[in-house]
Parts: C-alpha cells; structure tokens; sequence
C-alpha cells in the first residue's frame, strides 16, 4: 500500500487508541473570510476537524463531495511535526507531499491582549511571512490543535486569522463530536512528489495551458521543411499550427506567451505571434499557400501595391496577438563577457488577449509565429495559450473585427513592406459592421522601424488616426526604457559614447520587448459604412535605406 495510504492508518490508529483511553476529543470548526471587515459572498468555507495532536484542513465543499478540480486536503501532525497535503487535480489524477520543515520554523511574538471568540478565551500571537503582518487568536481552552490553514498549529486551536487588518478568516461555528474518521479516497494514480513539484502542479490545473510551438526553429533556410502538425512558410521564418480551441467561458482570462533564444542569429527582428481569420471567403492563408499574389491588393497614393494588409467585403487581415522584437542573441552568444554583466538565458513575452478570445473560443484557428530573420541558425521559440476561467457576470459580448496589419509577415516571401505612409493620405480604409456596436474602441499597434540614425525606427513620430474624417487621436510611438534590457543583449554593439546598441530610445520597442496595444475610445458605431485612416510622417529614403511602419488594428465592440 502507498505510502500516504500508510501513514494515514497509522494516524487513525494512533487517534483511535488515545480515543479508547479517553485522552482525546474531536471538534468540528467552520471558518469564514472576510475582506476589510466585510464577509465575503457566496465563499466555500473552510472545515477544520481538530484533535489533540492532528488536524485536517479542508472546506465545506470537499466535506460534501462538491469540490471543482482541483482541490486540496491537509493533514497536520504535530507530534511528527509533518504536514501531509493530498490534491484532487482531476478525476484520474490524485498526488500528494509532505512537508517536514515549516511547521519547525514557524516563530512567534505572544502578546499580553486576549479577547472572546464563541465564548472561549482567546489568546494573540504575532508573526511577519512575505512583509505582511499575521495575528493569530488561538485558545487552549479546548484541548486540540487546529488552524484554518498551516500556520500557528502548535499553539492551540487559531480561531482567527488576521493579515494586515484587511483579510481575516475567523470561526463561526464549532461543534464537539464523537471521534468520525473517513478513509480518503485515493485513486490509482496517486502520485508522491516533491514539494516544489506539487504546488507547481497544484497552480498549473487551476488554468488549461495550449501549447502551440515547442521548443521550434524559426530560420531562413531552403532546407526548412513543413511536417504532418507545423507548416513552415517563406524559408522557414513563418510557422503555422491548427489548434482547436475550446468553448471559453464569459468572464474568463486568456493570456498568450512567447519564449525565446538565439540559435545562431545575433540580430534584433521583428517578430509577430498571430492567427488568421477564416471567418470570410479569403483568408491570409491563401497567400501562404499559393503565394502572396493571392492576397487581395491595397494600391496606395505612392503607387506602390501592399499585398493582404486591409480588411474589405471578402478578407480579413491577420490579428496579432503579440508583437515582439528579438533580443541581440540571448542564450547564443551569452559566451561574449563583458564586466559585471550576467545574460540571461531566454526571453519571455507574456500579454493578456482575453479581449480577443471571441474569436478564439470553440474554434479550429490556424495559429502561427514570424520572426525575420535571414540566418540559417535563426531563433528557438516555443508558445502557449493559457484560458483561465472565472465567472463574471458583467463580462459583456466583445467583438473584435481585424481591420488593418502592415506588419509583413511574408517579408521573405515577397509581401512589401509597411512604407504606405510615405503618402500624405497614409492608409485609408473603408469597413461595413452588419449590426450596432456600442462603446468601441481601436486596439492599435505601431512601431517605426528604418535602422540608421535619421531611420524612423530612432525619431519620433506623430500617429494621426482618423474615423469617419474626424480625429479621434495624435499618439506618438516610442520607447524610452530600453537600457533596462541591457542583460538580454549579449551581442549589442558597444559604442565609443559608452552606449549599447539595445540602449537606445525606439519607435515603441526595444530589443527583447513586446510591444503592447493603445487603446482609443470610437463611441458606439452605427451599422453601416465607416472610414478610418491613419496618417504618419514617414522619414525619405537614404540610399538603399528606408523607413517603414508596422500598424495593426483591430475594432473591439459590445454586441447585444
């Protein structure tokens, strides 16, 4: 029998021998939370069953065999100064630990005041864990030991809890029994681990992780090939995976993540986390499988074409769900030493997208990654998914209707660059909503690239966005924290000014950064006809250098 298995028979032998010689009673206690003097609603209560030497937290959910998964027992022991914690992560999966060390090391203040809780003298320790303040008021008055969670089990039964005079977990009910023990259901996948690898896992079943790319090379190479799960478009530097998605439900979190490193490419590059919409007779697809003439043209007043960037009757452009920009060869070339400066290993992007997750939920959605690059060695990514439900019933019915995306992803398959607004005009577009959408707003990306001094990616520039001709904002795009990235950068360029490459102020990113959405108000939009236009000051060419924007927008809207 396993070993957790053994060690609990043991406590109930132990409990029922001391029961026998009439040393031992057994209390039930109810606890409940309270934030800033007020009860919290509709809260699963915590139960503690309390003994002479040995506890058990659990809740009044669990006690009714109406726990959601995943969920927690905890057995303390105080003669053996153990604490054995057993979790439910799903209806197959049952692991537990133990915990030798934290109930030794607990230490408290006793302090002189007293005061009634239900009728039993009640006495005040003190204890500081993480900057936070901890009173405890226990009694002794009982003869057991208990607490609503693991801390001040030894000084008696804790019938209150209080962190920094804001959040309290205080008893509302005991009740003595006679001594009712259950044998925990312990299923055959019961697993011991480590301590450290159990709250990891405990906090990872709390949330559904999509893993999208593992651990994936994005390069320029004739020799990158695609396979039965990853499609790898225009020599590699595009990935594409179709993931199926589940139903999401209102309220919930959904937060995209990108991990990077360095596998032989020593560059800053723009990179782009995304889906394609395929909710239209066209799709970006098309251009990745047939070629980027398939696209649907945008022909602007430079009389240049830009091929798949704006949505019209019969496409829409990609959704970015991450725009990010690779550090100078993080991991790669983390062998070059400089004084005093220890790179890190990998860089990670993270951003909430829980307003895009209409167009994620229940779907089958071709999700992909862009890093340009032209190295053979390229980058290493992986990316993820993660849905954490809640309920919120003020979550409203959020569109998000892509409109616009310079961002040329099949930059080494032909697509033109962003440089659209070298024409006063810039970009303009005209979009059809079938229906109202009420209190809109555009979630807008830009960042200015051109990399030599007078280049747009090193000056500000004023964003003008335009709806329906009228002027709904002036943003200027730029970053100013760049420095703080130093220790991504092993390979920036060190200059005679005492200066990094990856120092520098930039159109709204930096080397080893995301570039987060702006939001700006639109107001409720009729059905109908609406036109937007965006207009940028676009530095001239030098040479064969030239300058270029990366815009993306998407129309965020609650439908009724």
């Amino acid at each position: 029998m396993k070993k957790y298995v053994t060690l609990f028979i043991v406590h109930l032998l132990l409990i029922n021998v001391l029961y026998a010689q009439n040393k031992i009673t057994h209390y039930t206690i109810a606890y409940s939370k309270y934030n800033n003097g007020q009860k919290i609603e509709n809260q699963d209560k915590i139960i503690v069953d309390a003994h002479s030497f040995f506890s058990e937290i659990s809740t009044e959910s669990i006690k009714k065999h109406d726990a959601n998964y995943p969920y927690e027992t905890t057995y303390v022991n105080i003669n053996t100064n153990k604490i054995e914690y057993s979790a439910y992560l799903d209806v197959y999966k049952t692991i537990y630990t133990q915990d030798s060390t934290s109930l030794k090391s607990q230490k408290f203040e006793l302090l002189p005041e007293t005061k009634i809780i239900l009728g039993y003298t009640c006495k005040k320790a003190r204890t500081s864990i993480n900057s936070n303040t901890i009173d405890l008021w226990y009694t002794n008055e009982l003869g057991v030991i208990g607490a609503p969670n693991t801390l001040g089990q030894k000084l008696g039964l804790v019938l209150e809890y209080n962190r920094n005079n804001t959040f309290s977990i205080i008893a509302d009910k005991i009740v003595k029994n006679k001594p009712m023990f259950i044998k925990p259901v312990v299923s055959k996948s019961d697993e011991y681990v480590d301590l450290v690898t159990y709250k990891d896992l405990i906090w990872k079943s709390r949330f559904k992780t999509i893993e999208i790319f593992k651990d994936e090379i994005v390069n320029f190479s004739n020799e990158s090939k695609s396979n039965d799960s990853i499609l790898r478009f225009a020599n590699g530097t595009i990935l594409l995976k179709k993931i199926s998605f589940p139903f999401i439900k209102k309220g919930s979190s959904v937060f995209a993540e990108v991990k990077e490193q360095s596998n032989g490419d020593a560059y800053d590059r723009t990179g782009s986390f995304f889906i394609i919409p395929q909710e239209k007779q066209q799709s970006f697809f098309d251009g990745l499988q047939k070629g980027v003439q398939e696209l649907p043209i945008y022909t602007n007043n430079n009389g240049k074409n830009y091929q798949g960037i704006v949505a019209t009757n019969k496409y829409e452009p990609i959704i970015e769900l991450i725009r990010f920009f690779t550090p100078f060869g993080i991991q790669h070339f983390n062998h070059l030493e400089l004084k005093d400066k220890k790179w890190f290993d990998i860089v990670s992007y993270k951003q909430d997208i829980s307003e895009l997750k209409s167009n994620l939920s229940n779907k089958d959605i071709w999700v992909g990654i862009f890093i340009g690059n032209y190295d053979k060695g390229g980058h290493k990514v992986s990316a993820t998914i993660t849905i954490h439900n809640e309920e919120n019933n003020n979550d409203t019915n959020l569109q998000a209707i892509p409109l616009f995306c310079t961002t040329n992803i099949m930059e080494m398959a032909g697509q033109e660059y962003g440089t659209l607004f070298s024409s006063e005009k810039g970009l303009q577009m005209t979009f059809k909503l079938e229906r109202e959408l009420k209190n809109c707003r555009l979630r807008y990306i830009a960042t200015g690239h051109g990399g030599w001094e007078q280049g747009d990616e090193f000056v500000p520039k004023v964003n003008t966005i335009l709806l329906d001709d009228k002027v709904i904002a002036k943003y200027t795009p730029w970053r100013q924290d760049c420095g703080s990235y130093r220790l991504y950068n092993p390979a920036s360029g060190n200059f005679p000014n005492g200066l990094s490459s990856s120092d520098y102020s930039r159109a709204n990113w930096c080397p080893g950064t995301a570039t987060y959405p702006v939001y700006f108000e639109l107001g409720n939009l009729s059905a109908g006809n609406h036109t937007i236009q965006i207009t940028i000051p676009q530095g001239r060419p030098e040479g064969s250098s030239f300058s270029s924007w990366n815009i993306s927008g998407v129309l965020l809207g609650e439908q009724e």
